[in-house]
């Protein structure tokens, strides 16, 4: 063993060996550090998108087929005027409705998927006939809307028949997406499997919640 390749009996690495290990660990540095960067970046794309379908808020974002647009919009062929969808996700039915003259209006309780529908409409050059709106579905009147589409769950649809039933005006039409209501009696179906949509008639479902209320009424008096 040579004496430069000694000191006091222990081997010395040669400087070629110390910067190949140099060299090994700034690439697994960098290595971590795109990975980790990557897995970041992906998180903060995705979260606002799949954050709704955590919660134990209903309605999570599960974004409407191309034959459920179109199967809505076949629902509504004869209809005009102010439109809302709610639970509008990424816009895609109010965008769609737009574009087929309605005055189109999306509630959403995620505030990323509501910038992302108003860039959408803008993209698609109809922002001018759409609103999107930052708000809890059951904080809000639909009065003024004869046209409602809702993409819901079956554990919010009861309660909000008896919202839509005493907001809308009579000669309003509501599209279900997906679940159907529990009690109302639909006056068609559009398509079929998960693409099926139903479509309700507000004289129909209003009388319905008379009548209910009623008996409602009469069963708490004879007690």
């Amino acid at each position: 063993m040579s004496q430069e390749e000694t000191f006091l009996g222990v081997p010395c690495q040669s400087t070629d060996g110390r910067t190949q290990v140099k060299n090994k660990s700034r690439l697994g540095l960098i290595v971590t550090g795109v990975v980790g960067g990557s897995l970041v970046a992906l998180y903060a794309v995705t979260a606002p998108f799949v954050a709704p379908a955590l919660r134990k808020v209903c309605l999570p974002f599960v974004p409407a087929t191309t034959v459920q647009v179109s199967n809505v919009l076949s629902a509504l062929r004869a209809r005009t005027g102010r439109l809302v969808d709610i639970g509008s996700g990424d816009g895609r039915i109010v965008i769609a409705a737009a574009k087929q003259g309605f005055q189109a209006s999306g509630f959403e309780l995620n505030p990323w998927l509501v910038w992302y529908s108003r860039y959408k409409a803008w993209r698609e050059g109809v922002y001018r006939s759409t609103s999107f709106h930052i708000s809890d579905l059951w904080k809000v009147s639909f009065t003024k809307y004869p046209n409602v589409v809702i993409f819901g769950v079956p554990q919010m649809m009861e309660k909000l028949e008896h919202k839509l039933a005493s907001e809308l005006p009579s000669s309003a039409k509501v599209v279900a997406c997906r679940f159907p209501f529990p009690t109302w009696v639909p006056e068609q179906t559009v398509g079929e499997g998960i693409d099926t949509v139903w479509v309700y008639d507000a004289k129909t479902f209003k009388c319905q919640e008379r009548t209910r209320t009623i008996s409602e009424q009469s069963q708490q008096s004879q007690l």
